[in-house]
């Protein structure tokens, strides 16, 4: 079950960068800690480590050095990205500019009321 939820987290992301051009990270880290309970240094580095190249480089190897890495989970992620990216951008094409800014800010609201109020 946690292998479909992290490909559902890659997928979302992937989408959701289509659509709007956001880093994975806004949605990847947040899921990560919400749905799959990681904590947050590792929520953070398995991130770093889905978005690798080249973005995180840098960053994914110094939580590597510090052992928070979690790569099976970082691959599934980024396969969902991959794939989520194509249909996000499909998806935003299409659509006129203020429904794609609606649709952004809304996500946003949502994700930032969560982090507030509904975190642990």
């Amino acid at each position: 079950m946690t292998y479909w939820i992290l490909l559902g987290i890659g997928l979302l992301a992937g989408v959701l960068a289509g659509m709007f051009g956001i880093g994975g990270g806004l949605i990847i880290v947040p899921a990560l800690l919400l749905i799959v309970k990681m904590k947050e240094t590792e929520a953070i580095a398995t991130s770093l480590a889905a978005l690798i190249p080249p973005v995180g480089l840098l960053g994914a190897a110094e939580y590597y050095r510090s052992g928070f890495i979690n790569f099976r989970y970082a691959a599934l992620i980024a396969l969902g990205l991959f794939l989520g990216a194509y249909f996000g951008a499909r998806i935003t094409i299409g659509l006129p500019t203020p429904v794609i800014r609606r649709l952004y800010a809304g996500f946003l609201v949502v994700v930032a009321a969560r982090m507030l109020w509904m975190g642990k």
